[in-house]
């Protein structure tokens, strides 16, 4: 019996819908005639490294209803799949309709020997992955554009086709290809990563992987780690149109997220990117940019200096991850006053906080708990990390705080994320955002706030 590759499965789903359901496009996509839809399989294949076997057969015919220039991407869509280069879909620039929805990526994925399209919805404060059959996913991908979001952009090996959309006009246009190779379709988690081991001498140099790219046992959990750091400055820097970034990461230690970030820039997004990594440590310094040099990363550098000394200067992303105590105050106080575009911190340490910690006895009910060592300890943490937020919005970002890396793989697992605000606060309630610091500052019997004094 012949069996069936995934990509003649989504065409054999295609026909049905069609043939099954001819209204169902017309409902759903409005009442604009599409020319038809050429979907050819012969020698097809979705993957440079995961090559679909060759299925003969004819071009099969799909009679869907867009407007023109709609009609037009998804036929580049169906010429990416048949030509092998298709590497995803983005869906950007929510309306209020999308209310915390913010952006949403499509990739292609294979589960049990089916295809499925992988939609991955990034939320302001959450992700959400849902894998739809091939019959929900077309009318879904419709729906969302126009309503939801005004941009489309469709990534493949050749080019990339834009799709802008204003009232009921689509606008396309296409620029040079960002992705170099395809991404695989393998559904394993550990396959489907940002950061692959493979092919990456860097990871090995680090000791991440072995001479082969397998990813060691005993570095499974930075691995793991790197990927999802990657991931969440992936969703910040597709929010924003720069195509060049000066970047330094405040305490960049080995270097392992340093050069992650550089190689996802440059290789990946296909963007122009000058990182620095500032660590005090000489070795440390001299590591990182012998291994720069052998993988000719030649905008990326390490430089010797703390934190409090290094010149931020243009810099238009700032990062510091586990910088201990009011080091991470010390970098997030240069972003600010760099005027960075972005900051993302994971913060390390809370000793400051915790040394003034005094809930005043007996009016406040959480004084109880302050006896308690680790009950403490995690206060110091909530507290200062809020503040830091407070201090940020407080001088024109946006922040958010959420779970960096579950901590069964790491205890340093909180990220604080700043987006500066494109317009300034008003001085009303420029005026309520530093009164509500002095409240929580109150509330807790703290003096002093180390970025608050930096920023003062």
């Amino acid at each position: 019996m012949h069996r069936h590759t995934p990509l003649v499965v989504m065409v054999m789903l295609i026909k049905r819908l069609a043939r099954s359901h001819p209204s169902a496009t017309h409902n759903v996509l409005g009442h604009h005639t599409l020319p038809v839809l050429n979907i050819a399989y012969h020698n097809a294949s979705l993957s440079n490294h995961n090559p679909l076997p060759s299925s003969p057969g004819q071009p099969i015919t799909t009679p869907m209803k867009y407007p023109t220039p709609l009609a037009t991407w998804f036929e580049q869509i169906s010429q990416s799949v048949q030509s092998g280069t298709f590497a995803r879909i983005s869906l950007a620039k929510p309306t209020r309709q999308a209310d915390d929805l913010k952006t949403v990526d499509i990739r292609p994925i294979t589960v049990k020997r089916q295809l499925k399209l992988s939609f991955t919805y990034h939320y302001k404060t959450r992700d959400i992955v849902k894998n739809y059959s091939t019959e929900e996913s077309f009318p879904i991908l419709a729906k969302l554009l126009g309503p939801t979001f005004v941009s489309a952009r469709l990534y493949t090996l050749t080019a990339d086709h834009i799709l802008n959309v204003k009232g009921k006009e689509f606008t396309p246009f296409t620029q040079p290809a960002i992705y170099k190779q395809a991404p695989s379709l393998n559904h394993d988690r550990a396959k489907n990563r940002l950061i692959e081991g493979s092919d990456k001498p860097w990871l090995h140099s680090l000791g991440i992987t072995d001479a082969s790219g397998e990813v060691l046992k005993s570095a499974q959990d930075k691995f793991r780690q790197i990927n999802k750091y990657v991931e969440v400055l992936d969703g910040l820097l597709r929010q924003s149109p720069r195509e060049s970034w000066k970047i330094a990461d405040m305490g960049s230690g080995k270097g392992y997220l340093t050069f992650a970030l550089y190689q996802h820039l440059t290789a990946t997004m296909g963007l122009q990117a000058q990182v620095v990594g500032v660590e005090v440590r000489e070795d440390m310094v001299k590591l990182g940019n012998d291994i720069a040099r052998q993988n000719g990363f030649s905008g990326l550098s390490f430089v010797q200096g703390t934190i409090a000394d290094y010149d931020c200067t243009g810099t238009n992303l700032v990062i510091a991850l586990h910088a201990c105590d009011t080091a991470t105050d010390d970098a997030l106080a240069k972003a600010v006053k760099a005027g960075a575009q972005l900051i993302v911190a994971s913060p390390c340490c809370h000793k400051q906080i915790r040394k003034q910690l005094n809930v005043p006895a007996p009016s406040n009910p959480l004084h109880p708990m302050l006896k308690f060592g680790t009950y403490a300890e995690r206060m110091a943490e909530m507290i200062t990390d809020t503040l830091r937020t407070q201090v940020l919005e407080a001088h024109g970002y946006t922040t958010n705080l959420f779970e960096f890396v579950d901590t069964e793989h790491t205890p340093k697992n909180v990220l604080i994320t700043a987006i500066k605000n494109e317009t300034p606060h008003t001085p009303e309630y420029a005026a309520k955002l530093q009164a509500a610091i002095q409240t929580t500052k109150q509330h807790f019997g703290l003096k002093k706030q180390a970025l608050e004094d930096l920023l003062a």
